[in-house]
């Protein structure tokens, strides 16, 4: 298991942990919990944005329209 330490100013962290007490979990176990979401689900949900877009686009009539894609719209997934 690895530390993170991060900086947030004192009212927040305050909040935070009024808050973790009245849900009954802590602020390291919640920003835990988010980090895994944020870690684990960002390439999937990149992919299924870029197939929504492509179909998106061939609902409406462009993907064959002769636009000139960039690199980085081709390679952005």
């Amino acid at each position: 298991m690895a530390n993170l330490t991060i900086t947030v100013d004192g009212e927040t962290l305050k909040r935070a942990r009024i808050r973790a007490i009245e849900r009954g979990e802590s602020v390291n176990a919640y920003l835990a919990a988010r980090l895994r979401e944020y870690a684990g689900a960002s390439l999937q949900q990149d992919v299924i944005d870029a197939v929504l877009r492509v179909a998106d686009e061939a609902n409406a009539g462009t993907a064959g329209s002769g636009r000139n894609w960039s690199r980085d719209e081709l390679h952005r997934v």
